[in-house]
């Protein structure tokens, strides 16, 4: 039986006339990592407010690890931590200051916060950046410090909302690095991220979310399975690409699909077939209805 750390059943939320959930059914397996995908203002980060206990919800119920995010608050932000879009660090004091100050106002000692602090700049590799301001910092400095603030007291579960936004790809790959590490600890860990790569390294489900609801939810292969077993690209002589359009991949529907094709595009145009990206399945599903319908074809 599986056991779920994130119970959402029947979410809503609207912000004056604009609904921005509508409906959300989603759980999440103990120390599993869920990615939340999305289009900008999708209500990915609404979510994580709402399960993080920064607002409530107009309807519907979410639970962390069995206890509820409206009626228990207090248990549910004993239980959470949570690193947002943006290091939300003091740049005026330097790596180890803050995690000192977090660590104390956490309740630990000044010994207890001292050992913890100097853990956690080895773990996240600070320590040579321990003493220098923060506002010295890279970003990718800045977002593994952010990280390791949010755990300066372990919970079971993580929320990371956008966390490698605006990194380069070596700090990307070094922050996947650290968040596999706390997967393989036992950590619950729902992210959202515009970063398709990103969700299908880190993660063992997906939830699609767009226009208020969850549109598709499984694993990435499951998710690619749904587009179709291959594509067809078509690209122009500059090999810009031109369409991509999703087939069974029997020889009979690529057959009337090329034929269907062939008037509407210039003759040097070239096709190849490739298996489904996690990019089809991002466009297939977040797509207006008229380009679904399109690519769809």
């Amino acid at each position: 039986m599986t056991i779920h750390s994130i119970e959402i059943a029947g979410i809503r939320k609207k912000f004056g006339e604009q609904t921005v959930l509508d409906g959300i059914h989603l759980n999440v397996a103990k120390g599993s990592v869920l990615a939340l995908l999305g289009p900008n203002g999708a209500g990915k980060t609404t979510l994580i407010h709402i399960l993080s206990t920064l607002f409530p919800p107009d309807e519907g119920n979410a639970r962390i690890e069995g206890h509820d995010v409206v009626t228990a608050r207090d248990e549910v932000r004993r239980l959470i931590s949570l690193t947002g879009q943006f290091a939300a660090v003091d740049e005026v004091l330097t790596g180890y200051e803050n995690l000192i100050m977090m660590c104390r106002l956490s309740g630990l000692s000044a010994a207890q916060a001292r050992a913890q602090t100097a853990e956690l700049l080895k773990r996240f590799d600070l320590e040579g950046a321990a003493h220098k301001r923060v506002k010295a910092y890279s970003g990718g400095m800045r977002r593994r410090l952010d990280l390791a603030v949010s755990l300066v007291v372990r919970r079971p579960v993580l929320f990371l909302d956008e966390p490698t936004t605006g990194l380069d790809t070596v700090s990307r790959r070094t922050l996947w690095d650290m968040i596999l590490q706390l997967k393989q600890q036992g950590m619950t860990i729902l992210l959202t991220t515009q970063y398709l790569e990103e969700a299908e390294l880190l993660a063992d489900e997906i939830a699609v979310l767009n226009g208020g609801h969850i549109v598709a939810s499984g694993t990435a292969a499951a998710l690619k399975a749904r587009v179709g077993s291959e594509v067809i690209e078509l690209r122009s002589s500059s090999d810009e690409v031109i369409r991509t359009i999703p087939t069974d991949g029997s020889v009979q529907h690529v057959r009337h699909t090329l034929n269907e094709i062939a008037a509407l595009y210039p003759a040097d145009s070239t096709i190849t077939l490739r298996k489904p990206s996690m990019d089809d399945v991002f466009v297939a599903l977040t797509a207006p209805q008229q380009s679904k319908e399109a690519s769809l074809a």
